[in-house]
């Protein structure tokens, strides 16, 4: 069974929980059902949503929430990384990161067309991914500054996932769906009453030239 979590940042700039659903897959109907069910609830103004490459949710996302999707930058490291021989990763990661480095998002996109211009004799499928990812992985690049660094991956929810993880390695088998939602939603609805007693997770000035004067929550959702 997947379990899936919207996480979201409301426009206090507070990290909140959004919501869960447990299915038989990750395939895009059961993204789409998962996201109309947020936006029954309520969810509005959603503007980036991060994730993996999940075709599945990418659909669902355009289907649904409208909004920009930003491939998650440690996950695209990872399968770029893979294309380059053991010896030479740590150089190629080094001249993807000059890209991440710039200070706009026209200099980003010029920057990455080098670097990639640079391995494609070498590393020509490297270079292919990187054509083809290059919207979706500087699509951060448009946000605020202040944000970027919040915004550019989904480790904002690593910690928690882990902790899904190992709360569920110990169980091992479920009975039945309805004990999985018991559990982990115990967990989301204790790491969401956490988070209200933190600082706030992204600065105020950067998420009102968001709003656009909606009274909508969420400059971002992270799956």
């Amino acid at each position: 069974m997947a379990v899936i979590i919207a996480v979201g940042v409301n426009t206090d700039g507070t990290r909140e929980v959004l919501g869960m659903a447990v299915g038989p897959s990750e395939a895009e109907p059961f993204w789409t059902t998962f996201l109309r069910s947020l936006t029954r609830r309520g969810l509005r103004g959603v503007r980036l949503v991060i994730s993996d490459a999940h075709e599945g949710l990418k659909a669902a996302v355009a289907k649904v929430l409208k909004a920009t999707w930003q491939r998650c930058r440690v996950h695209f490291m990872r399968n770029a990384l893979a294309h380059a021989p053991k010896g030479q990763r740590q150089t190629v990661a080094a001249l993807i990161r000059t890209t991440f480095a710039q200070e706009t998002e026209t200099e980003a996109r010029r920057q990455w067309r080098v670097v990639a211009d640079q391995l494609r004799e070498r590393l020509p499928k490297l270079a292919k991914l990187m054509d083809e990812a290059e919207a979706d992985v500087l699509a951060f690049m448009t946000f605020p500054k202040a944000h970027r660094q919040q915004i550019h991956s989904t480790n904002p929810l690593e910690r928690l996932n882990a902790e899904i993880k190992r709360r569920t390695d110990v169980v091992g088998i479920f009975p039945n769906e309805a004990a999985i939602t018991r559990l982990i939603g115990a967990l989301l609805l204790e790491q969401n009453d956490e988070w209200q007693l933190q600082r706030r997770y992204m600065q105020l000035e950067g998420l009102q030239q968001l709003a656009d004067n909606q009274p909508a929550r969420l400059s971002a959702v992270i799956s």
